[in-house]
């Protein structure tokens, strides 16, 4: 090619490798093909080792200085294609003699007719996380059999999974004035959700993101390493640690939890109300805490049978969280989860920082606890 143009490619070239790199974390893939004539040449780089793969050599070079070894080798070819593909899209440079071009492709909708099952065929609905466009990662996690088909017994997962996305899909749009969404998942088990999350958040919405996964299960939190290493998700980690002894070193826009047993749902909201957190999302678990506590002798009548007791105690439960919640400056609202002919445990709490205070709040609280004669775990994280 041409000096002039080999110039052209120097300064465009510098410019995606740039790019490239403040967005490390979500780079896969680096590689070029020459031509001359009829004949192909192609190269690859490897961005975790720094390792450059070209006409049978390979050699050590840092990523930066890639751009002055593919101009070199441009003046003595016909023409370049050079591929940037990271999680979401891939920056390709075309260049010959007649001029430059730089596109962005995005990857999924490249993948769009590699999966035959169409997702809606199965709850007659469109879907969030479509299985044409995130089949890599729903076989990863075990949702998708090889061949590309939702497994029978994980249907109903991934129905969940999916409205769970569907459900907080406004929320990640308002906190998105962020260079970085950063999202704790707090008991996050094998991690379903921050997967499917990270996929969502940065391949569909084109946004950073940064999850930390946390549990108390070594077992649990090796899978969820060894998972995203094989997805290539770098922007995570996960922490085998207690919740109440965890302060995370970055601002956090969400708090998430599903069905955390009993009290580690309010260790879950602790930790998003002393961290300050953005928003909140969690589906409770196993509520027994207030069963054995609360005393309201005018509706005895009633919870003198069990059932009933059990159900107010839910209903309490829940309700005492979305009032502590409002009292330290949360928008909050309650909506089902999925079918109570699933699972009774069917509620998603939804927060959003406002504010910092509601003192109307606070003072509700402080009635409903003294007529309840209840003491709420979650009562350790406020002020009161």
């Amino acid at each position: 090619m041409k000096k002039q143009i080999v110039e052209k490619i120097d300064f465009m070239l510098e410019g995606m490798i740039n790019r490239a790199l403040e967005n490390k974390d979500f780079l896969k893939k680096v590689y070029f093909n020459f031509k001359s004539g009829l004949k192909e040449y192609k190269g690859l780089y490897d961005i975790e080792k720094n390792i450059l793969s070209f006409n049978g050599k390979s050699e050590s070079i840092e990523f930066l200085k890639l751009t002055s070894y593919i101009c070199l080798e441009a003046l003595k070819y016909d023409s370049l294609e050079f591929f940037i593909e990271e999680r979401g899209k891939t920056s390709i440079l075309y260049a010959d003699n007649k001029g430059i071009k730089i596109k962005q492709n995005d990857n999924n909708e490249l993948g769009k007719n590699q999966e035959k099952l169409v997702a809606s065929q199965i709850l007659n609905r469109n879907y969030y996380i479509n299985i044409s466009e995130a089949s890599s990662l729903l076989k990863e996690i075990g949702i998708l059999t090889s061949e590309g088909k939702v497994k029978n017994d994980m249907i109903r997962k991934y129905n969940q999974i999916d409205h769970f996305v569907e459900l907080i899909d406004e929320i990640i749009d308002d906190i998105s004035d962020t260079d970085v969404i950063n999202i704790v998942d707090c008991g996050c088990g094998k991690s379903y959700l921050s997967f499917v999350l990270n996929f969502y958040i940065k391949e569909k919405k084109k946004k950073n993101c940064y999850f930390i996964g946390i549990d108390r299960s070594e077992k649990v939190i090796q899978s969820s390493k060894d998972i995203a290493k094989r997805l290539g998700y770098k922007n995570m980690e996960f922490i085998c640690e207690d919740i109440n002894n965890y302060m995370p070193d970055r601002k956090i826009d969400m708090v998430i939890s599903l069905h955390a047993c009993d009290i580690a749902t309010d260790m879950a909201l602790g930790l998003a109300i002393r961290t300050k957190a953005r928003s909140i999302v969690c589906v409770p678990c196993c509520h027994k805490e207030l069963l054995e506590q609360y005393e309201f002798k005018t509706i005895n009548p009633i919870i003198k049978y069990g059932i009933f007791k059990a159900r107010f105690a839910d209903i309490l439960t829940d309700g005492i969280r979305a009032l502590l919640l409002e009292s330290q400056g949360y928008k909050v609202s309650v909506v089902e989860y999925i079918s109570p002919l699933e699972t009774p445990k069917n509620l998603l709490i939804r927060a959003r920082k406002v504010s910092d205070k509601n003192i109307k709040a606070l003072e509700e609280y402080k009635i409903l606890k003294k007529t309840m004669n209840i003491s709420p775990y979650l009562e350790k994280y406020i002020n009161i």
